[in-house]
Parts: C-alpha cells; structure tokens; sequence
C-alpha cells in the first residue's frame, strides 16, 4: 500500500484496507513501555490490518499524557485519562484536577482506566483508598459528561454497587469477568461490556455464558494491548491486529459472521465515545 507524504509531526495514516472486516480497538496501551522498540511502526501498519480505530486508556498522569500525545499524532487513535486501581500509589485527591484539565482535550473520549483490583490490594486501607478514587473518577465522569472505562479485577460486587451509586454515569466493564446475573444488571443501567482475547481461552466457559445472553447492541471489542494475546498466539505481544480473532469468536457464538460481529462492534463503539 502506498502512502501519502505527511508532514511532520504527523504520521502518515494509509487508508484501512478496502476487503474484509473493520475493527474498532476500544483499549489498547500503545503508551506502554512493551512497544518501545517499535511503537510508530506497529501504529502505522494497522491499516492494512483492518483496524480503523483505537482508544488508548491512561493509567496515571504520565500514562494519560502519553495517551493524549498519541491521539494528536495519529489520526485513527483517541485517549482516555485517569489513575487505575494499581497506580494510586502516592496520589492524592487534588491530583484529579490534573486529570480533569486532561480531559478537556478534544482527542479524550472517556475517563479511565480507572475501577478496583482486589487480586493484587489485599490490606483495607489500600482497598478503601481505591474505592474512593473510583467513586471520585466516575463524579468526574458524569461532570464533564463522559463514559467511564472500568476495571474491576476480584471485586465484582464492589465494582457494581459503586456505578450503581452514579445513575447519571454511562460506561464499560472492560475485559468483562463478571457473571450473567451482574451483566444483567450492567445491560439495565445502559452499560457495555468489552471483551478481549482472554474469550478465546480454553477455560473462558463463564465470559462464554455472558456473551451469549448479552445482546449485540451493548458488545464492544478490545485487546488491552500489549496484554490478553488470544489464542492461538498466546505468549507473543499482542497488539490491535489480533481483534479479528476476538471477532470471529462473538460471531460463532452469536451465528454471524465476523464482518458482521466488527460492523455492529464498530458501530457500538463510535456511540460509546462519541466518535463521527
């Protein structure tokens, strides 16, 4: 594929192949560290990939910045600001104003990554403190009136009862882990749920149950690059260019094919944040 002269600092974006399915990324971490070596040179071949567009979540005020940088270089990618549940260690609730300035930018489509992980935070302090942080994230969240991406790791019911608390707030369990009965309560309240390459693992029987209850309409897609490779390359780096796999799984369980199960994901994904 040809490509077009682009003058510096922005990337040249080729135009997404013009055969096969279209994928939308709703969260990938191009500012991790994992692609250092080769971060320009994986963003530039998605195109010819198939993948049309990418949300790239922050985790911290570096991350998040990093997010936003990305979006204003590359054309198909869009940010979302916020401290996640791992990286509260020495942030304090003055430093949310930092995130809220973030999130003005026109390129920051949601606020997150934010939520609770208990696997890893086993003292109450610590667990409490992460609870306040993402009760405090989502009232950004309905503040500046933007979706909420939601991490919740070993702590389901904490997770839901804490949006519960904020009818106003509209957002996404991502790498949803949850059973049917609480997607069901996800669904009434109008939220997503997004699934990564984790539903193509051997022992993905309950994300498995919930996808084929969940109706299409409130399905998005994503891969958590560089994390969640799905099978059967599990072990490598995973990157944007895998979703066709998580694709064709939501189409084999739902009797579509995966150019459909991509549309109707894309189509999801651009009114989730936003995106013309």
């Amino acid at each position: 594929m040809s490509h077009a002269v682009c003058p510096e600092p922005q990337p040249c974006w080729p135009a997404v192949k013009e055969t096969g399915p279209i994928f939308f990324d709703t969260h990938a971490h191009y500012d991790s560290d994992a692609f250092d070596p080769d971060r320009d040179q994986v963003l530039a071949g998605l195109a010819d990939r198939g993948v049309a567009l990418v949300v790239d979540p922050g985790c911290d005020l570096p991350s998040s910045r990093m997010a936003v940088e990305l979006a204003e270089r590359w054309p198909f990618m869009y940010a979302a600001v916020g401290f996640h549940p791992e990286n509260l260690e020495g942030v304090e609730r003055p430093d949310l104003d930092q995130i809220r300035a973030l999130a003005a930018h026109p390129r920051v489509k949601a606020i997150g990554e934010i939520g609770l992980d208990y696997y890893w935070v086993k003292d109450p302090e610590g667990r409490a403190k992460q609870r306040a942080f993402y009760d405090a994230q989502l009232s950004l969240a309905e503040e500046l009136d933007l979706p909420a991406i939601v991490h919740d790791r070993d702590a389901h019911q904490d997770c839901l009862d804490i949006a519960r608390a904020h009818p106003n707030a509209r957002g996404v369990f991502h790498c949803y882990a949850g059973s049917v009965e609480e997607a069901k309560i996800l669904v009434k309240m109008g939220w997503m749920l997004s699934f990564t390459g984790s539903i193509t693992f051997k022992k993905a029987r309950r994300a498995l149950e919930v996808l084929e209850w969940l109706p299409m309409d409130h399905i998005m897609l994503e891969t958590d690059s560089p994390y969640m490779t799905p099978e059967p390359f599990r072990g490598r780096r995973c990157d944007s260019g895998y979703l066709w796999r998580m694709a064709e799984t939501v189409a084999q369980i739902k009797g579509l094919t995966t150019e459909e199960a991509a549309r109707v994901t894309m189509e999801n994904g651009k009114r989730f944040f936003r995106i013309p």
